[in-house]
């Protein structure tokens, strides 16, 4: 076993990565695959309490990376999703360094299928270590001017520093989103210039599973949007599962 490393990052912060990651991270696992998702957004840590490990860490990335604890003396298991494990990110401090990052990777990697690395928002220090580990990016973007704009950069940054394999996850997706400042997803695939992987919509469902650490409900639509990304990334040819 050698795990495919894919980076989750965002132009700016808001988009939903974290929720998706770890979202994303369920789904893999539930198709049987064994999967890390590190996170690496020091300060504004969130994975923890979407994954239901929250009061569970002894050890941070930030104790790993430094060299104060071995990698798995800080891997949970989420007791929501079976067979995702997590390294949470400190809730303030912390430096990630490309060399160090790499050399967690490169121990973890023979364990897992699937590594999963939520970056922090921007094009800072987490983003630019993830980008030099990983086998993919999938840059997770809501349909707004804004955030496509900054995706955009996000996205030249990547292919310009050698990750070509870079997919644009548009996250948030409903009636409202298309058809003023953002016309369609064509604009948004057109704005960022990365194929589009996934659609997934507004759901009141992911916000309630992400704020209580429980599972997202199987019947929403939601659910099988990010069933559908998960089953793409193992190879299937799916139509983007959407309504609006």
């Amino acid at each position: 076993m050698s795990a495919r490393i894919l980076m989750v990052a965002s132009g700016k912060g808001g988009t939903g990565k974290s929720t998706v990651s770890v979202l994303l991270g369920g789904r893999l696992a539930a198709a049987g695959k064994k999967v890390l998702l590190i996170e690496l957004d020091s300060g504004l840590r969130s994975v923890d309490i979407i994954s239901g490990v929250y009061g569970k860490t002894v050890y941070d990335i930030s104790d790993v990376l430094s060299g104060r604890c071995e990698g798995d003396k800080a891997v949970v298991e989420s007791p929501v999703y079976k067979g995702l494990s997590v390294i949470s990110a400190p809730y303030e401090g912390g430096e990630v360094r490309p060399e160090a990052l790499r050399r967690l990777i490169g121990r973890m990697a023979p364990y897992f299928d699937f590594i999963l690395v939520d970056t922090a928002a921007g094009l800072g220090a987490p983003f630019q270590a993830a980008r030099t580990v990983s086998d993919m990016a999938l840059l997770v973007l809501t349909p707004d001017p804004v955030t496509l704009r900054d995706g955009r950069i996000a996205a030249d940054e990547l292919v310009n520093g050698g990750c070509k394999n870079v997919r644009l996850v548009v996250n948030r997706v409903g009636p409202a989103s298309f058809g003023g400042a953002v016309r369609d997803l064509d604009e948004c695939i057109d704005t960022v210039a990365a194929q589009l992987i996934a659609v997934i919509p507004e759901s009141a469902e992911i916000q309630h599973s992400a704020a209580q650490g429980m599972a997202l409900p199987a019947g929403c639509l939601a659910f099988k949007a990010l069933d559908n990304l998960a089953r793409r990334l193992l190879g299937e040819q799916l139509a983007l599962a959407v309504r609006w």
